[in-house]
């Protein structure tokens, strides 16, 4: 077999680039895009999608990979520097840093000369991405391609799509049915003047129809498409794949069921206006849909009802935090003892300890993203990732840095805590308490309802800012009720765009988590969810509502770290009152060496 026949051949980036190439010069394209995409527009990919993952050897879950006949470059941002720095060696791939410069786009239309053709594969590109993608080669002369995939010939050991079941989402954690929800979409349709309305993403889809799967790591969501009329609406998936209860509630719901590859035959038999969300569709699901059909571009309706959590969905939020609060607890008590006594851990230990705890309390699903444990400098990477090639021990003195969280039948959570390994120092404490202030800055922020998320990052940074300190990530993002962990359309980030459909309302989950990354040293960052509530004692003014931040999130903020000399009185209040509260909801569920850790870690601070 030849290499470009033969994935097993093809060992390593330097030879899958040379098989890429190889075709493009065949297929007459000069630059070929592996976006981090799939026909879904999905965050975190199924194996079959990892393209970018296979050609690279990057494994940070976003980056897009751009390949000429002489040039190889990823495209990443800050949270993946270092990261793609060290994978990348030796591959004869570049890394661009994205916010220091051009973007991809602006760097081909540079780069190539009239009647170049650049390629990418219309299931990674969605219909919003290839128009601006067209807009931008056209005063160039560029060609874009975007009819196949050029790795489908080179990579012949790709691994097939998700077959994992489909399931019904327990009816006692639902508080509207699939029927209601349709209901919802279809009066939103009618708003828009639209006979038809295609959904794609899968969080959309799980939500819509209250079923969940398991085709995405750390997502419980499921391959499928959703083509809903006035009167109709037909799921497109495997339908081997759904358990008996879950075709009785599609049933149930007027949901009937067609395979998964025969939406886009459906598609080109449309005739009336289709309502798209442009980012969340892929260029390839609507190919065959007919140039005289009207096509309505908006946010999915779904996308907006799904992040507003009722009361309900808070409730049962609010137990699972409990829940993911007592394994924290028994995790961070054996975490110190075993450390106390000699035990040398590492890094991969935490996600197995945390994996431990979590499953023995009621309704854990699994992670709801992979843990991030990260001693000294790995801490440094925001989306530092311990592998059994690369992981350090914990020992010496130092910071270790967790970001976890879980998937339950009740909620999803999200949180990241810092704590010290041996003697911290000033500075470890001096910066801690830095991103301490930032935190409660933000956190206890009242704001008007219905302002964007990105308005309100500029007071959690103020107190990094003075100090001429910042991130590089954004501050919050949504999160999904049993469902993505990253979920929008908030977002709490001056990077992000002001949208309309980023405003904030009663019942929306979002994180907060300031951090400060010292390269090379140590990171830290500290983390907790909130919901969105009305004020307690609102003023009947002729300003509108406010809100106010409630946290989610139970579980110590470790005070070995507070500098309290750097703190207001207001600060250490907070600290102390949200301790309390942890205190109060954690300690009845605990006892031994679980509830003396609780009680030790949440002791109030003092003004020094």
């Amino acid at each position: 077999m030849n290499a470009v026949s033969s994935s097993s051949a093809l060992q390593g980036p330097v030879q899958r680039l040379a098989a890429l190439r190889q075709t493009m010069q065949k297929q007459g394209i000069d630059a070929w895009i592996i976006p981090s995409a799939d026909p879904h527009l999905s965050e975190y990919l199924p194996e079959h999608w990892q393209g970018r993952r296979w050609v690279s050897g990057f494994t940070g879950s976003v980056g897009t990979l751009v390949v000429t006949a002489a040039t190889a470059d990823l495209w990443a941002d800050s949270r993946y520097w270092e990261q793609a720095t060290a994978q990348l060696a030796g591959t004869g791939i570049q890394l661009q840093k994205l916010g220091r410069g051009r973007t991809h786009v602006e760097a081909l239309a540079e780069a190539l000369g009239q009647g170049a053709v650049v390629g990418v594969a219309p299931d990674m590109l969605s219909r919003a991405a290839k128009r601006q993608l067209e807009q931008a080669f056209v005063a160039k002369g560029i060609q874009l391609r975007a009819d196949g995939d050029l790795l489908a010939g080179i990579w012949t050991e790709r691994p097939a799509l998700p077959a994992e079941p489909v399931v019904v989402h327990a009816a006692e954690f639902v508080s509207e049915s699939a029927a209601e929800k349709l209901a919802r979409v279809r009066a939103a349709m009618q708003e828009k003047g639209a006979a038809h309305h295609l959904i794609s993403s899968l969080d959309d889809i799980a939500w819509l129809t209250n079923l969940r799967g398991n085709d995405v790591s750390y997502n419980p969501v499921f391959l499928a498409h959703l083509l809903i009329g006035a009167s109709s609406a037909t799921l497109y998936v495997d339908d081997s794949r759904l358990t008996e209860p879950a075709r009785e509630a599609l049933a149930a719901a007027g949901i009937s069921v067609a395979p998964y590859e025969k939406a886009a035959d459906d598609i080109a038999r449309l005739s009336d206006s289709l309502l798209v969300d442009p980012a969340k569709v892929a260029a390839s699901t609507l190919q065959s849909l007919k140039g005289t059909v009207p096509v309505i571009e908006s946010v999915n309706p779904s996308t907006l009802f799904k992040s507003v959590k009722s009361p309900a969905d808070v409730a049962h939020t609010r137990e699972a935090m409990i829940e993911d609060g007592v394994a924290l607890c028994h995790f961070f008590a054996d975490f110190e003892t075993r450390l106390a006594r000699g035990e040398v851990l590492n890094e991969l230990d935490i996600d197995r300890m945390l994996l431990e705890f979590r499953s023995q309390r009621p309704n854990f699903v699994s992670p709801s993203f992979g843990t991030i444990a990260g001693f000294n400098a790995n801490a440094a990477l925001p989306h530092y990732s311990a592998t059994p090639e690369a992981f350090s021990e914990i020992r010496g003195d130092g910071l270790l840095l967790i970001d976890s969280g879980g998937q339950y039948l009740n909620g999803t959570t999200d949180i990241t805590r810092v704590v010290p390994v041996g003697t911290p120092s000033a500075a470890h404490k001096r910066d801690n308490t830095l991103v301490l202030k930032a935190h409660i800055a933000l956190a206890e922020t009242i704001f008007p309802e219905g302002i964007a998320g990105p308005l309100l990052d500029a007071i959690c940074r103020k107190p990094m800012w003075q100090q001429q300190c910042d991130y590089g990530h954004g501050t919050g993002h949504g999160v999904g009720y049993f469902m993505n962990v990253h979920e929008g359309p908030q977002v709490i980030s001056w990077h992000a765009p002001v949208l309309p459909q980023g405003a904030l309302k009663v019942g929306m989950i979002t994180s907060i988590e300031p951090g400060i990354y010292r390269p090379g040293k140590w990171g830290i960052r500290i983390e907790n969810l909130v919901v969105n509530q009305p004020v307690a004692n609102p003023k009947e003014t002729e300003f509108g509502q406010f809100l106010h931040f409630e946290p989610l999130t139970l579980c110590p903020i470790d005070t070995r770290l507070m500098d309290t000399a750097l703190m207001t009185p207001t600060e250490i209040q907070w600290v102390n009152a949200y301790h309390a509260l942890v205190r109060e909801k954690l300690a009845p569920r605990l006892q031994g060496a679980a509830l003396a850790w609780l009680e030790a870690r949440t002791q109030p601070l003092a003004k020094s």
